[in-house]
This record gives C-alpha cells, sequence and structure tokens, in this order.
C-alpha cells in the first residue's frame, strides 16, 4: 500500500439544523478496497456524496491527492480522479452494450460524435476489454434494455471505470443481484483492488467479508470503529449498534 489518497478531516454536515455527519475522520490509502457499513441511517450515502460534491460540507476538509476538494464543484471532482456508481442504475437502456461502453470510454461529451467514431480500433479493443472485465462479453450487441438487473449494474461499474478514475465510489453494488451475480461481482472488486481505490457502501455482510481490507462503521454520522472484518465483528461497540450476537457474519 502506498500513500494516503483520501482524507476526511472533521467533516460535519446539517440539513436544516440536523447533524447528519458529525466530526467525521476517514483515511483512505491509494489502491485500497475500503468497506462503508451501518445501519440505515448511520450516514453511508450521505459520506459518498459529500466526497463527489454533491452534497457540500458544513465544516471540515476533504483532501484528495493532496488538494482540498470540497469547495470544488461535482464535475471538477469527477475530472480529478473520482468515480461514482449510484445505487439506481442509469444506463442508455435503448442503446447497445457496446454502444453504452463506447460513450463511457469517450473523453467527448457529445453523445453522437462518440457513436460514430466508436467503430475506430483502439475503441473497439477498449469497449471488448472493459466487457470482459465485467463479465458482459457475451452481451455486447443485447440493449441494455434487455440486460438482468445485476447486468445493469456491472454496465454501469463498467461505465464508471471507462473513464478511469483514481477513486471509484460504490454505493450498495449488489443491490437486487443474484447470489451468483454477487459472488461474480466480489471476483470482480477484487480484481480491481490495486488499480484503483475503492470505497463501497454495502448491506450484505457476505459479500463485505469477502472483499473488505479494512472495514469502517458508522453509525449516526460518527465513525463507530474501524479494521480487518475480524476485528469490527469483535468490537462490542459495533455489536450492540448494528451486528448483533452473530456477528458480521450474519448481520
Amino acid at each position: 500500500m502506498s500513500s494516503q489518497q483520501l482524507l476526511m478531516k472533521d467533516v460535519c454536515v446539517s440539513f436544516s439544523g440536523f447533524k447528519a455527519i458529525s466530526e467525521l475522520n476517514l483515511t483512505v490509502r491509494q489502491g485500497e478496497l475500503r468497506c462503508l457499513i451501518g445501519p440505515n441511517g448511520a450516514g453511508k450515502t450521505t459520506t459518498l456524496d459529500l466526497i463527489c460534491g454533491k452534497t457540500k460540507i458544513t465544516s471540515g476538509e476533504i483532501i484528495f491527492n493532496g488538494q482540498p476538494i470540497h469547495r470544488l464543484k461535482e464535475y471538477k471532482i469527477a475530472r480529478a480522479g473520482i468515480g461514482r456508481k449510484f445505487q439506481v442504475p442509469s444506463v442508455f437502456r435503448e442503446l447497445s452494450v457496446r454502444e453504452n461502453l463506447a460513450i463511457g470510454n469517450s473523453r467527448d461529451p457529445g453523445i453522437l460524435s462518440n457513436l460514430f467514431r466508436y467503430g475506430t480500433g483502439d475503441a473497439i479493443e477498449q469497449t471488448e476489454k472493459l466487457a470482459k472485465l465485467v463479465n458482459l462479453e457475451d452481451e455486447l450487441d443485447k440493449p441494455a434494455a434487455y440486460l438482468s438487473h445485476g447486468q445493469t449494474q456491472w454496465l454501469e461499474i463498467a461505465l464508471v471505470l471507462a473513464q478511469d478514475p483514481a477513486l471509484v465510489l460504490m454505493d450498495e453494488p449488489t443491490a437486487g443481484m443474484t447470489a451468483q451475480e454477487t459472488r461474480k461481482t466480489a471476483e470482480l472488486f477484487i480484481r480491481l483492488r490495486g488499480q484503483h481505490t475503492l470505497i463501497v457502501v454495502e448491506h450484505d455482510m457476505g459479500f463485505v467479508r469477502d472483499i473488505a481490507e479494512t472495514i469502517s462503521v458508522m453509525h449516526q454520522g460518527r465513525l463507530l470503529a474501524e479494521g480487518s472484518v475480524d476485528e469490527v465483528s469483535q468490537d462490542p461497540l459495533v455489536r450492540e449498534a448494528y451486528l448483533g450476537s452473530g456477528g458480521i457474519g450474519h448481520a
């Protein structure tokens, strides 16, 4: 592991007087796969919103690659190398998987110009490589509307990865997936580890156990505990607040 890539320092955010995030301190190293867990309302999705600029902090600092980003507009944070996959997949349903990936692959925001250019050799190779990475190599010519829910999630993950972000934020990537799709998603994330830094918000504790290097547990807008799966499982505060006596595998 190399240097720290993301630092959230004493971050607070209030909505109409309600403190959604309270003095949150989080450090994520380059190439790390960090899982963010906690009960509903703990502030996990809000934390991702703050990192990508969708929500602005009330106080504190967010530093990415040594630069403060908390005052930047959303698109500038994206250009700095932060990609985000939201809970609900948003893909171009009427276009094929290949066409979706061609648009995602382009640095040019004009959709039409991308479609005219996607037949070039480099673009085809990159598109096929991405499709293979997310288990969609056999679905390239299928309209996105006909993909299963899990495949749609994979396509959106591919669209985020197409921009080659240094930091990828994933909000419940396995929601609605079958057990087999969840297993394949775990394999994908393990392959991505080290190539990208990943912060994954997830409720599926089996999935978290499979992929996590470090887990950060949030509770009521604060960081409650941090460590490996086993360390977090044994933490009495975590058990009391979230996991119950069955431990992390049974949450």
